[in-house]
């Protein structure tokens, strides 16, 4: 084999791992993503069923239920257009309340219940995830809009 054939060789070689590892990289990366979904569009069908997502918008009062003897909870997220029913297994955050904004990350059961696996609370009574936040505005925007239509 002569010096430019085995030049290459290598450099097909080094090409061929980069690709392979450039393609077990962007499959780790697209594993680990969390995409955030308001109510409005999971009631739309767009969040996944397969795969874990964050959903996020206001716990409306009224709705949280505590199983007696568990810590299992279940309360409905509402960005003012569609809700969601969650449940949760866990201790919640000291900040959860009703009225308030909340991020939940877990799946959607086939039935319709967002199974939580983490709930986030705001900070203060300020503050909004911005996700949650843009989601409740959209969806006030929509709700206005579809007041003023004749």
């Amino acid at each position: 084999m002569t010096p430019r054939q085995k030049r290459m060789v290598t450099v097909v070689a080094i090409l061929a791992g980069v690709g392979i590892a450039t393609s077990f990289a962007l499959k780790a990366f697209n594993q680990n993503l969390l995409y955030f979904y308001s109510p409005t569009q999971i009631h739309a069908g767009e969040a996944p069923t397969s795969r874990s997502f964050r959903v996020g918008g206001l716990v409306e009062n009224g709705s949280v239920k505590r199983q007696p003897g568990s810590l299992e909870v279940t309360f409905t997220l509402t960005d003012f257009e569609q809700t969601v029913p969650v449940s949760y297994t866990g201790v919640l955050p000291d900040l959860f309340r009703e009225g308030q904004g909340i991020i939940a990350r877990g799946k959607l059961r086939e039935d319709g219940v967002f199974v939580a696996e983490e709930v986030l609370a705001k900070h203060d009574e300020n503050y909004m995830p911005p996700e949650a936040q843009h989601a409740v505005d959209s969806a006030h925007k929509a709700a206005r809009a579809a007041k003023d239509a004749p």
